[in-house]
């Protein structure tokens, strides 16, 4: 039995004063003058009004029409979103994106050049747009809404470019998919009546029985002839019309591996802890296999018959989540849970272009019907990620997470080797939702370690800019990953991908749950695994936050002079959280490194990718608590999250990195500036870019470990300090862990 875990849960204070949140510049008016912007914005709003005037009755639903205004740069924050302006015109916020715009003026001294911004889908009827373009010229600084002109660069209508992602060339007849802004709510019908009324007049019908809604978005899958697809795009409130992504393939990579498989022998014993609600969404596990022993095999209803290859893919990810990669002379140790394999793919899933819709329903009814705390999926559409829209597999899995009760594992994909430059190299969808835990893979399981060549890449959208998340041993062309053989149990067969990585890494932080107990929630395993891997290269767009330990015990167990404390539990809006960074009384020496992961989960919206996330974080760093200098009334804070470990291949906004639901890293101190160090954590919350009017509680964890090298008996120092602070975590079961 291993020594008792140096692991200590904290307890956050709740500030009744508030603490205030970082100091920063309030963006400059800029210094072109309100007659400046009416004069500027008076053609393209005529121009915008000739446009749509110009479309069919029947793309403009009930009148009501959706047009593109850019936002000033200098305008982004929730707190300059043009309200007024918008209900003098009559417009609505339906969407939005990021884009780039080289705004005419703007408060630098520098000339303005290419910056990133957004882009509002904003729908009104086409008479208050006329009248709005009419009455533009006589407008003054006190016409209601008229001094927020300042904040709009651009007006126009819509393209039908904007709205058609490249098709493939070939087929005559395509299976498309459809997203229009509509959301479920029943005020939106007339939307979803008026695309039908308008397929009709084309001659044309789409699947309303498959469709689904996530936010403010509606996805339905249809056919129609290649050559009529512009005419479709012209319908209002069109947000993307693509080809429809197939499911990705299943076979495992294949390649040159020569090295011959061994002799495995399983262990007998029952799963170590039995509480743990797990589901694994894949090809399905055959009843007979050994391995149901510890995982249950579940059809869901109406499904159709089994595939071979898929079942087989589907065992070895149940292997990899039970033993991880076998070892050669070593027997696999005893499960440390069980699961239900959920088989989610049928002889339809490869040949039905409509089968991606099925797949995720079958996932759907078994995630709304059943309380899973862990979830592990290795497959999902052949689709790199996009900057511009979020897919319907990510923007239902991010919702269904967004409580925070579930920690669901998500491979990015096999797709590392195909074209960067095109973005085909991305992680694919839905790996990157911002309340999962997209994990790649790693070539190797020892030290001299790197992403496996074929592991999708980053980066993610801001926010969600640093994907993979984690990577994980997933096997390569010179180190198998080993599963149990489906044909021959008592042998080991390799393979190799993310398929297998995933369900691997989340067995690790079953460990956890299984050595540790249910005090250890679901998002804190996320802040865990994170917070304990490594990556010296700092490889953000391949490495994510870095390869997780290969064992458990690098998980509970810390270095020595080392310290780590987990906080956990609930945010509300508008709140102050003072979380204790842990120190002994007694003087430390030399330098001390902190380290600190936080995670939340959050609501979404995913007609809003550039402001997707509803809930950020301002986090404050207080290293001493020495006398506040310069009339301050809280001690001096220090950066500590900084942009740069944001800034992966693209320039973000100054404020991007406090809507990342993922915040990690670590700083070296001298010991002498270190005086009862303190992390102060607000929470700011928005909806749709702009203020939010009731934002929930969410759930977050902490992870900090303190390391001192030069003080050995650091953690017992700390625990007799913080007696009636910090609790240690002990075991609740004797589990095996392998060294």
């Amino acid at each position: 039995m291993p020594n008792p875990p140096n692991f200590l849960l904290g307890y956050g204070e709740r500030l009744t004063e508030p603490v205030a949140p970082p100091r920063c510049k309030p963006t400059k008016r800029p210094p072109y003058a309100f007659i400046e912007a009416r004069t500027r914005l008076i053609p393209m709003v005529q121009e915008a009004v000739k446009e749509l005037a110009k479309l069919p009755d029947l793309a403009c639903p009930n009148g009501q029409t959706v047009a593109v205004l850019t936002l000033h740069p200098e305008y982004l924050a929730k707190s300059y979103f043009p309200g007024a302006l918008f209900q003098s015109i009559g417009l609505d916020s339906v969407g939005s994106r990021p884009a780039q715009v080289k705004p005419q003026k703007w408060s630098r001294k520098s000339a303005p050049e290419l910056t990133e911004t957004t882009e509002l889908f904003v729908t009104s009827s086409r008479n208050a747009l006329r009248q709005w373009s009419a009455s533009l010229p006589y407008w003054n600084d006190q016409t209601p809404g008229g001094k927020e002109l300042v904040s709009v660069e651009q007006f126009r209508a819509q393209r039908v470019e904007d709205r058609l992602k490249e098709i493939q060339p070939g087929q005559k007849d395509l299976t498309l998919e459809i997203v229009l802004h509509a959301s479920a709510n029943r005020s939106a019908s007339f939307i979803l009546e008026g695309f039908e009324a308008y397929l009709k007049s084309l001659n044309l019908k789409a699947n309303f029985d498959r469709r689904f809604h996530v936010g403010g978005l509606c996805f339905l899958p249809m056919q129609a002839p290649r050559a009529i697809l512009r005419q479709v795009a012209e319908f209002s409130f069109l947000r993307v019309l693509r080809e429809m992504p197939r499911l990705r393939t299943l076979n495992p990579i294949v390649r040159s591996v020569s090295t011959p498989g061994f002799n495995c022998t399983l262990p007998t014993a029952p799963a170590a802890n039995t509480t743990a609600r797990v589901a694994i969404f894949d090809g399905g596990l055959a009843k007979n296999s050994p391995l149901a022993r510890w995982v249950k095999p579940v059809d869901p209803p109406n499904i159709g018959n089994p595939v071979a290859d898929y079942l087989n893919h589907g065992h070895q990810v149940t292997s990899a989540f039970l033993f991880g990669s076998l070892k050669r002379g070593e027997q696999p140790l005893q499960p440390f849970t069980g699961a239900d394999h959920y088989r989610v793919l049928d002889e339809k899933s490869a040949k039905d272009p409509l089968e991606l819709y099925d797949v995720l329903e079958r996932i759907r009814k078994v995630l709304e019907s059943s309380a899973y705390e862990f979830v592990s999926l290795s497959i999902g559409p052949e689709m790199p990620v996009e900057d511009n829209d979020v897919h319907g597999w990510t923007a239902f899995f991010d919702e269904y997470l967004s409580a925070g009760n579930t920690l669901a594992a998500i491979a990015v994909g096999n797709g590392g080797e195909l074209d960067r430059a095109a973005g085909n190299a991305r992680i694919q969808v839905p790996s990157d939702c911002v309340n999962g835990l997209s994990i790649g893979a790693s070539d190797s399981c020892g030290a001299n370690w790197q992403r496996a060549g074929y592991s999708s890449i980053g980066p993610g959208r801001s926010p969600g800019v640093v994907k993979p998340d984690i990577l994980a041993f997933g096997g390569s062309d010179n180190e198998n990953f080993w599963v149990v053989d489906s044909v021959t149990p008592t042998k080991a067969t390799g393979t190799m991908g993310t398929s297998f990585a995933t369900p691997a890494a989340l067995r690790l932080g079953l460990g956890v749950r299984a050595y540790l107990g249910q005090v250890v929630m679901p998002l804190a395993i996320k802040a865990l695994l994170v917070h304990c891997a490594n990556d010296d290269k700092n490889v953000r767009i391949e490495n994510g936050w870095g390869r997780v330990p290969q064992n458990l015990d690098e998980l509970i167990h810390c270095p020595d002079a080392t310290a780590r404390v987990l906080y956990q539990g609930e945010l509300s809006p508008a709140q102050y959280l003072r979380a204790q960074i842990p120190v002994p009384k007694e003087a430390m020496t030399g330098l001390v490194a902190i380290r600190a992961t936080f995670c939340y989960a959050t609501r979404t919206d995913p007609q809003d990718p550039g402001n997707y996330t509803r809930s950020g974080l301002d986090v404050v760093f207080r290293p001493h608590d020495g006398k506040p200098t310069d009339g301050l009334e809280h001690p001096k804070s220090s950066p500590f999250f900084q942009l740069k470990e944001f800034s992966v291949e693209q320039e973000l906004r100054h404020d991007a990195h406090k809507w990342e639901t993922t915040l990690h890293r670590e700083r070296r101190l001298q010991s002498a500036g270190l005086r009862n160090p303190v992390f102060d954590i607000h929470y700011n919350a928005r909806e749709g870019g702009a203020r939010a009017s009731t934002p929930p509680k969410i759930r977050y964890a902490l992870v900090v470990s303190v390391t001192a090298p030069k003080t050995p008996d650091l953690y017992n120092m700390i625990v007799r300090r913080y007696a009636t602070q910090l609790r240690p975590l002990q075991p609740i079961l004797t589990i095996p862990i392998r060294t």
